[in-house]
């Protein structure tokens, strides 16, 4: 591989299009897409693919026929008769064509049966007469002994001479390309859920758009959620070995969001003339440079990108305590949050005693129902401990994590409020946990699940600007932090034109805001005016959904009502076939819409006026791949839609039973309810409990910012006694 820094760039533009290397004083072989250019923007897009190539200087290819034997000679003599009279197209063509089917001795070779589409396989074939040596992808690109001198008769001219004496750097063997490409249009720093959403978004917009993605786990694209609900209700255990799951209707699944075979090897990306996706595993981009539009990888390897989205996401917040334990704790600490960290837990669970789950939101209390289902085919014992009076007690109101508590603990679980650990220390195997309490407790292994820290890292060393309150990196409406840098996901800090400035962790932003910087990164300038939901399931029984803010410290209203068989988690999978509930919005439009619609026909007309104003699509379904995945439209700041009068539509329905306009006590069944959060009277957060396919209406609800007077009313929209006998 050639690489020349600080030649022009005309003339390393032409030398890089041409490929050439001289393998021995006998062979020459040409080849565009090896040589790694670090000149100019010009000769940076040229080096990477037969898209870009160019015919190279005449003196260069005299040069080029002056390193090579009688038939070698010949060959580069009808070369240049090339570049001379029958431009880039020829070039192209004789070069790939007659010089390969050509050997030194002027016998030809047998043509290859393959397609020309396949000429970027045929050539990786070793031409060199020298032993070579493959390059790995963990490497970067080793120096090289500089090219063999010419023949002492044969004199170049002194341009090629310059060229071809500035000490190029080669591959062992030519003909292997770089595991890693030197240069991508679209590159995706971060694998998660975020960059799938924007390479989907950016090839939906560029259908030959070619997009790298660089990830540091040995994973491809895959989503979170059923790593702590629905792979662990599997009772197939080899179903699970291949990451595959069951939703709660009994449909299997994986957690893959494409097979393998969806993405392209990225060392082929550049010749994928339809474009592709490309993954890079194992990798980590340490530092990005704006200004060249590089970014450089652990291992030292540079990629140009034209645009790059930041995807980083966040990695498991741990704790004093355990940071600080011998490294016999800490080697029992699991900081769940991918697929390795459901691995070991899973083998953890078969063979352990105890575990101790620490965390009581959203994470810690659905894998402590999950550990705890377990336990009752095992002699296993599940305990979680957390600060808080109640499960989730920074969301639900104190009643509601009072009962979440006392379905935990149905679950098979032991659970401590109000704990926290103290100390841990080692023995004889086991973990001692020291309480605030004065208790001790003995384990096997603990599992923390105590939130995410974004991942920053490349703020610092590529100048890029860390929001000091809620982290993440600071981005504008359009999800940019500086010019052809995008963030999306966990670790986007992004103003909400409703609620202000916010950072949000849950799948459904991650899906939402990768799709809008994807979008963006084509060229679509929109903003980020997308609530974003999440939900959680304790079971297949038990779920809710929540949009907005929703602090327990705010003040809340509920109205709860009687549920039915069809308000459970595995009701609403077995009806839309769909277990992300972020995609089940699609449906919401088109099961509930049609109910609200025959009650605004029948009863309330005004009602037909706020369907008419919820969008005709919230989430569409991919079709790609076959696989299913949220792709939310984001709303225009200037071609928005009327927003619905909601108080007046609820002044017209049916007023509410009177149980239901008091606040419910904690020995209540809940069935099924609303919870609207309220700051300054205006309702900013929505919790839907047991109630699914009501999600637009909650949306519409926050982005009015009203008052309301009678939220009971208000609550009559989501028809909670639609189902009732």
């Amino acid at each position: 591989m050639f690489r020349i820094a600080g030649a022009g760039s005309v003339t390393a533009a032409r030398l890089s299009a041409a490929c050439c290397r001289v393998v021995t004083s006998k062979q020459f072989q040409v080849h565009g897409a090896s040589l790694h250019v670090l000149s100019s923007e010009a000769s940076r897009k040229t080096r990477n693919g037969p898209a870009h190539r160019t015919p190279p200087s005449w003196q260069s290819v005299r040069a080029m026929a002056s390193a090579g034997e009688s038939q070698s000679k010949i060959n580069y003599i009808f070369y240049g008769l090339a570049v001379l009279f029958g431009g880039g197209g020829i070039v192209y063509w004789w070069s790939r064509k007659y010089m390969r089917e050509t050997s030194k001795d002027g016998s030809t070779l047998k043509k290859a049966a393959a397609p020309a589409a396949a000429a970027s396989k045929e050539a990786t074939e070793p031409v060199a007469e020298t032993p070579v040596t493959e390059t790995t992808k963990s490497e970067a690109p080793p120096a090289q002994p500089a090219a063999a001198e010419a023949p002492a008769e044969a004199v170049p001219d002194a341009e090629s001479k310059k060229l071809l004496d500035a000490t190029p750097q080669s591959y062992p063997d030519y003909e292997v390309m770089p595991e890693i490409p030197g240069h991508a249009k679209y590159l995706l720093i971060g694998g998660g859920t975020a960059s799938f959403a924007a390479f989907r978004a950016i090839r939906a917009s560029d259908a030959k758009a070619q997009v790298l993605v660089v990830t540091e786990e040995e994973e491809l694209p895959y989503m979170r959620p059923p790593l702590s609900k629905e792979l662990w209700y599997s009772d197939e255990p080899k179903l699970v070995e291949k990451m595959k799951f069951k939703q709660w209707n009994g449909k299997e699944r994986s957690v893959y969001y494409n097979p393998p075979s969806f993405y392209v090897e990225p060392k082929e990306l550049a010749y994928q003339e339809n474009g592709g996706v490309a993954v890079v595993k194992g990798r980590k981009v340490m530092k990005l440079d704006p200004q060249k539009q590089v970014a450089v990888l652990d291992n030292g390897w540079e990629i140009f990108y034209d645009k790059v989205l930041i995807a980083t996401g966040g990695r498991p917040r741990n704790i004093p305590v355990f940071e600080r334990a011998s490294q016999e704790v800490r080697d029992r600490v699991t900081l769940f949050r991918g697929i390795k960290d459901f691995k070991r837990l899973d083998e953890v669970s078969k063979n352990a005693s105890s575990i101790v789950v620490v965390g009581g939101g959203f994470l810690g209390s659905e894998l402590t129902c999950a550990l705890g289902k377990r336990s009752r085919d095992s002699s296993l014992k599940v305990i979680q401990m957390f600060p808080e009076a109640g499960n989730m007690g920074k969301v639900l109101p104190e009643y509601l994590s009072q009962w979440t508590t006392a379905k935990v603990r149905g679950e098979g679980a032991t659970v401590k409020p109000e704990t926290f650990v103290k100390r841990a220390r080692y023995s004889d195997g086991k973990v001692i946990l020291k309480l605030n309490t004065g208790e001790e407790i003995s384990t096997d292994h603990v599992v923390v699940a105590v939130g995410l820290e974004p991942n920053t890292e490349l703020a610092k060393e590529s100048g890029l600007e860390v929001d000091d309150t809620y982290g993440g990196f600071r981005v504008n409406a359009e999800l940019e932090a500086r010019s052809d840098i995008w963030v999306a996901g966990d670790a986007s800090s992004f103003y909400d034109i409703k609620l202000g400035r916010r950072r949000v962790e849950h799948h459904d932003h991650a899906v939402v805001s990768g799709r809008l910087a994807g979008e963006n990164m084509t060229g679509a300038k929109k903003p980020y005016w997308h609530q974003s939901m999440f939900w959680s399931d304790l079971g297949p029984d038990v779920g809710y959904e929540a949009i907005g803010i929703v602090d327990s410290s705010l003040p809340t209203v509920a109205v709860f009502a009687k549920a039915t068989e069809k308000d459970t988690p595995r009701a609403v999978v077995e009806e839309t076939g769909e277990s992300l509930r972020s995609v089940t919005e699609t449906e919401a439009l088109s099961i509930f819409g049609s109910a609200m619609q025959q009650a605004a026909t029948s009863t309330v007309p005004d009602l037909e006026v706020m369907e008419a104003t919820l969008p005709a699509k919230e989430e569409g379904v991919a079709a790609e791949s076959g696989e299913t995945t949220a792709t939310p439209e984001v709303e225009s700041a200037t071609d928005e839609a009327p927003a619905p009068d909601v108080e007046a539509a609820a002044k017209l329905v049916a007023e509410v039973e009177a149980e239901n306009r008091v606040a419910p006590t904690p020995k209540e069944d809940y069935g099924k309810g609303v919870i609207f959060y309220l700051r300054d009277d205006v309702i900013v957060g929505v919790v839907l409990w047991n109630l699914f396919n009501r999600m637009p209406i909650a949306r519409k609800i926050i982005k009015e910012g009203k008052q309301h007077q009678d939220l009971a009313e208000v609550a009559k929209l989501f028809d909670l006694h639609a189902d009732e006998d």
